[in-house]
């Protein structure tokens, strides 16, 4: 930490007036701000290049939790006030979820406008590049939500989930959205796409948020899902009065979910034949999950093992894949899929986003990846 002569001053660079503690400098305050780094490391480590992070806490001793992106950072006092401060070295290019968590308690930042439901707040470096039609919002707003609601007691996968359908600009294909609560909940997925839509970046859809309930059985490259969803769920979404067109389906997955995807559409090809893949777990095998280092194993895992061996006829499929450009180790995982993917003949686009592993970055390409695969 740079610290000028007077206290007035402590956190000049970074915008910000006043001796910290007061009401006065507590009344100004809005973090994170960064600043370019110069080459020596902030509490985060790291080499040269990159930003400087401020972050700011008030009260108790705290820690700054990161998602999928360094490890947790403790905060430091300022002298005797109630002022505590992280300088955290970022690279550049990116956009992650954090919290505090003090006293055993997870709070998002009270300083910071862009938050991720009640207790997460998302910080991004001022190179990291602007995501249209996500609004930010704040922790104590409540996030608008479908008025239909689906109650899917399903058969194959067993118990009982409520799936929320919504028209954006009146209904059209239909947009599976998987771990469909946490674009209810914690980013605002109906107000992104009817912005979207709005602006005709993409033409009307119907989106299906589908709600996981044990993601590491329901992702898993087995069909029981995708069976519940073709022979229990659509037909409900049908007969909910919601204009949708069931013949143009799209699913869009991250992570164990964007893995789901992609076996869905070379399992179920005459169900599933548009896919946004953000940040797919191409390093699953059946025995991934249970190890010590789930993405020590076979390059592209279990997918590109059934790529390489049963070579596919993929022209009728359209995807666009996604991943995080500081997810070091999931890249060579995708890399290997989308190529296989691309050389089985489907129509691929590929792009990295600026991020971890972080549905705060996968969001910026949701939309967009989306638009893209139906625009064919």
């Amino acid at each position: 930490m740079r610290l000028a002569a007077d206290t007035d001053s402590a956190f000049a660079e970074f915008g910000l007036s006043g001796e910290p503690g007061t009401d006065a400098f507590w009344a100004a305050a809005r973090t994170p701000a960064s600043v370019p780094a110069d080459g020596d490391a902030g509490e985060g480590g790291g080499d040269g290049g990159g930003w400087r992070t401020l972050f700011l806490w008030r009260g108790s001793p705290a820690s700054i939790v990161f998602e999928s992106w360094s490890e947790p950072v403790p905060l430091r006092r300022w002298a005797d006030t109630d002022c505590w401060y992280a300088e955290v070295r970022m690279p550049a290019r990116l956009r992650v979820t954090y919290q505090f968590l003090s006293e055993g308690q997870a709070y998002a930042d009270p300083f910071n406008p862009d938050g991720a439901g009640g207790d997460r707040s998302i910080a991004a470096t001022p190179d990291a590049p602007a995501q249209p039609h996500w609004p930010a919002i704040g922790a104590d707003d409540i996030l608008p939500l479908p008025s239909t609601r689906i109650r899917w007691a399903s058969q194959r996968l067993g118990g009982r989930r409520t799936v929320r359908v919504h028209a954006a600009g009146g209904g059209g294909p239909l947009v599976l959205l998987l771990d469909g609560d946490d674009w209810l909940y914690l980013h605002p997925a109906v107000t992104a796409f009817d912005s979207a839509v709005a602006a005709g970046e993409m033409p009307p859809v119907t989106l299906v948020f589908l709600p996981s309930k044990d993601r590491e059985a329901e992702f898993a490259c087995e069909p029981a899902l995708w069976e519940a969803v073709r022979d229990e769920l659509l037909p409900l979404v049908a007969e909910s009065g919601v204009p949708a067109d069931l013949e143009r389906l799209v699913v869009a997955g991250q992570s164990l979910g964007g893995l789901s995807a992609v076996y869905a559409a070379l399992e179920f090809p005459e169900l599933v034949s548009r896919v946004a893949c953000q940040s797919g777990s191409f390093w699953w095998t059946p025995d991934a999950l249970g190890s010590g280092d789930p993405l020590g194993g076979p390059v592209g895992g279990a997918v590109a093992a059934r790529l390489a061996a049963e070579r596919p006829d993929l022209s009728g499929l359209r995807i666009a894949f996604d991943v995080g450009e500081h997810e070091t180790r999931m890249l060579p995982h995708c890399e290997l899929t989308e190529a296989l993917v691309r050389g089985a003949g489907a129509g691929v686009r590929v792009s990295r986003g600026a991020c971890g592993h972080d549905r705060a970055g996968w969001r910026g390409a949701l939309v967009r990846d989306v638009a893209w695969v139906l625009d064919a």
